[in-house]
């Protein structure tokens, strides 16, 4: 294992803000491994940091094919992990929506340069990223429908869904999305809560990811459990369930479940008096994808999205 500096940068109030990254076996740019860009993204970066620790005793053990190497990044942005803050916390910006980077322009711009400058070139590009709201939901590999997605290969992770979704004009600035335009195939991952440390979700995406390298031949591991036959579908499918009153939100299924349509998922009840104010019903037969996970709901969120059976 070689540790190595992507980006440096002196500061005349804090310490010298540095992005590390973790090299191993030689030759080859195969795979790049990318965790928290931002400050709340612990799971993210834990993961990422059980993936070091692992690859160096499969490194010890000769485990990783000749001719190959992985570069993994556990933290892009430790300041704003530093200062709770889950943005750049100098003026908010979002080091994800940067890409590919301008090494002239403003703080995160440098970064994302020089972030992508070191992993552009890479095989396969997979991201721990953070899911876009708020909740529990199915650990799964999601990619943007550039012309450039490999399905087939998303696949191999073992995770129980495979996502696809049609790129909106500012997702061209994501990470996922760059490397796609520039040859690699890019994968990411969503797997546990954002500020949270989740041990068995952990446990099932490090083993999803070796499952990978390994059914590409880049290392000799052995999975820990079986994995899923994914389920590939377009983000458009889910169907929404949401709130229609405001109160305490009590919940009666969760995510993975099976339901029926009109299966009672939750109750939301008085704050005052605790009295049912709306059964919170399936309106289709599917799958239990994503799950609001806060004791209060305010009036239309959305509490449910499920995967509809074909």
């Amino acid at each position: 294992m070689k540790r190595e500096i992507i980006f440096k940068m002196e500061s005349p109030y804090r310490g010298t803000f540095n992005i590390e990254g973790f090299r191993f076996g030689e030759g080859e740019k195969t795979v790049a491994i990318v965790g928290a860009m931002r400050g709340d993204e612990i799971q993210q970066q834990y993961i990422c940091a059980r993936l070091v620790a692992k690859l160096t005793e499969l490194e010890q053990r000769d485990c990783i094919e000749e001719g190959k190497s992985i570069l993994v990044i556990p933290s892009c942005n430790p300041f704003s992990m530093n200062v709770s803050k889950r943005f750049w916390a100098m003026d908010g910006t979002d080091i994800n929506r940067m890409f590919p980077g301008y090494d002239k322009g403003e703080t995160t711009q440098r970064i994302a340069a020089a972030l992508f400058e070191h992993i552009k070139d890479f095989k396969y590009g997979l991201q721990l990223a953070s899911f876009y709201m708020s909740g529990d939901f199915v650990p799964h590999v999601r990619m943007l429908t550039t012309g450039y997605e490999d399905v087939k290969t998303a696949c191999l992770f073992g995770l129980p869904f495979v996502t696809k979704r049609k790129p909106l004009p500012f997702d061209t600035t994501l990470l996922n999305y760059n490397w796609q335009i520039w040859g690699a195939k890019a994968f990411s991952i969503y797997a546990g809560q954002t500020n949270h440390v989740e041990h068995e979700t952990s446990n099932q995406t490090i083993d999803a990811i070796l499952r990978f390298m390994k059914k590409i031949s880049i290392v000799k591991y052995r999975p820990q459990k079986a994995g899923y036959e994914s389920i590939v579908f377009d983000e458009a499918e889910l169907v929404n369930v949401k709130a229609q009153r405001a109160g305490i939100f009590y919940r009666m299924a969760n995510v993975g479940d099976r339901v029926n349509e009109g299966e009672t998922l939750a109750q939301i009840l008085d704050p005052y008096d605790s009295s049912v104010i709306q059964q919170v019903k399936s309106p289709v037969d599917g799958t239990v994808f994503f799950m609001h996970n806060r004791p209060l709901t305010l009036e239309y969120s959305i509490l449910f999205r499920i995967q509809k059976n074909d």
